[in-house]
């Protein structure tokens, strides 16, 4: 079995990625055009031949090319020239398509619950008096076996709370309806971003991110992020949510023989701009603990300093294409990034970084005994697949052949909280009625009953909220995350 492929190579040289060490995660970056979606290409293809499944966001939607064999380029040729590769075949590789919107791929869902209330409030750019009410509202529905599945439910969740909070107080603290009008209107923002449609069921299924084909080779999941990049919140939310499903879900394996799986998260800038402290450490934790899942994640960026120190240190396999110094702040990131190399008494790697061309990169991998292997500038290998995008028709063909088209084109609507509250709001009107009618006399004034009047209040808060919701029907999910959401029932 092969331990290793090649990324690159020069004329006495090559730079080749152990697959025992692809789980000690990697970075690639470089300036816009300089190369980095041939070398995301080129990895995924790698790692697709060695039987590893891939996940990777295609934020220009470049990507989808993979599934097809590569056609004749002189560019490519003249590559295969310089390098003196002569066992070079073009390639289709098995390929998923996915889109949050499921328009240019298989629809991809989640519920609010899996969510969870941290990585939630970070998304609606909430306070911390924001986020405690909303925390209590994930609390409360819990208590009472609710399933917050979609946004209704959680507008019925926040309206009910609004109408008891004195009641509520006692247990949970101060819940004013200041903030939960702001959590209200911050929800209304999240649906015209289209988050309604990612919310909801069948939701995705890990193991359909780990598939290999008949051959052996890994499925490369390709997520379509055209769209996405304008709502940077909802991709940067998306894509976290997926990696901390992956770290709930798979059980511990230790150091193995190749990765069961590679994340690839490109424009990694987006996950950490303005993220809140407490964020930013869930991510390095998850960072850090879900190599030993056997999951290896590539953050894909223009700046290695767009990633936090402390999770830039967990990146032991480097790719660096071109940055350009023209100004001060640019020539910061050049020594920032040339520091993170081990030297090469032949190189001055600083300098380099500012000389490469497109197709060109600075390499240093780990070693069989997880050591960073000293810099070396290559030309990047190129991808045996096509090189850019499908065409409509061919997207289209390549979706009607997907073999998990019936399990999630369709999506399902389950009993959430929405359901049950509006099950009780009927009820506890029903049951007014009966009273009306079988007591045509005013009874004599009853001694107040506090568990009766919160029941009560909670069918009629449901009815106003269910109301106001007529006609917004979206979808649901059910799985718990990492970062707050609450397990299955």
């Amino acid at each position: 079995m092969d331990t290793s492929f090649i990324i690159g190579a020069n004329t006495s040289a090559q730079a080749a990625l152990s697959l025992r060490m692809a789980n000690r995660h990697g970075l690639i970056t470089g300036a816009t055009g300089t190369g980095k979606t041939i070398t995301l290409q080129t990895l995924a293809e790698g790692f697709s031949r060695a039987g590893v499944p891939v996940f990777m966001a295609d934020v220009k939607g470049d990507l989808s090319g993979t599934s097809r064999a590569a056609v004749a380029n002189e560019k490519v040729q003249q590559r295969l020239q310089l390098l003196n590769i002569t066992d070079y075949q073009a390639h289709a590789y098995p390929v998923q398509l996915w889109d949050l919107y499921g328009k240019r791929g298989l629809p991809i869902r989640a519920s609010v619950s899996s969510l969870g209330p941290l990585l939630l409030a970070n998304l609606l750019e909430l306070n911390d008096t924001q986020t405690g009410v909303l925390y209590a509202a994930f609390k409360i529905a819990d208590a009472n076996g609710l399933l917050l599945l979609d946004m209704k439910d959680l507008r019925a969740m926040l309206s009910w709370i609004a109408d008891n909070n004195k009641t509520l107080q006692g247990e949970y603290g101060n819940l004013s309806s200041t903030s939960i009008a702001a959590i209200q209107r911050q929800l209304l923002v999240l649906e015209e971003q289209g988050a309604q449609q990612f919310l909801g069921e069948p939701q995705i299924a890990l193991a359909d991110l780990m598939q290999s084909d008949f051959s052996g080779n890994g499925v490369i999941s390709i997520f379509d992020a055209t769209t996405l990049m304008t709502r940077p919140h909802l991709y940067a939310m998306f894509l976290l949510w997926l990696l901390s499903e992956l770290f709930e879900e798979l059980p511990e394996v230790g150091d193995t023989d190749k990765p069961k799986l590679v994340f690839f998260f490109d424009e990694a800038h987006l996950l950490f701009n303005d993220a809140p402290k407490a964020l930013v450490e869930k991510i390095e934790q998850v960072v850090r603990l879900i190599r030993s899942k056997g999951v290896g994640v590539y953050f894909v960026t223009q700046n290695p300093l767009d990633v936090p120190e402390n999770i830039l240190g967990q990146l032991g396999n480097r790719v660096q294409h071109a940055l350009r110094a023209f100004s001060a702040s640019d020539q910061r990131a050049v020594r920032a990034a040339a520091q993170t190399f081990r030297a090469n008494p032949n190189l001055n790697t600083e300098q380099v970084i500012t000389e490469l061309g497109v197709g060109e990169a600075l390499v240093s991998v780990l070693d069989e005994k997880g050591q960073p292997t000293p810099v070396e500038r290559v030309f990047i290998y190129p991808p045996q697949s096509r090189i850019g995008p499908l065409t409509d028709a061919e997207r289209a063909d390549q979706m009607a052949r997907s073999p998990l088209r019936s399990r999630y084109e369709q999506s399902i609507d389950r009993e959430s909280a929405y359901e049950s509250l509006a099950a009780r709001a009927k009820a506890a009107a029903t049951q007014a009625e009966e009273t009306k009618v079988n007591t045509p006399q005013k009874p004599a004034r009853a001694e107040p009953n506090p568990t009766a009047d919160l029941i009560s209040a909670f069918a009629k808060s449901a009815a106003r909220s269910i109301g106001s919701q007529v006609g917004r029907e979206i979808l649901r999910g059910v799985m718990g995350s990492l970062l707050g959401g609450s397990r299955r029932r």
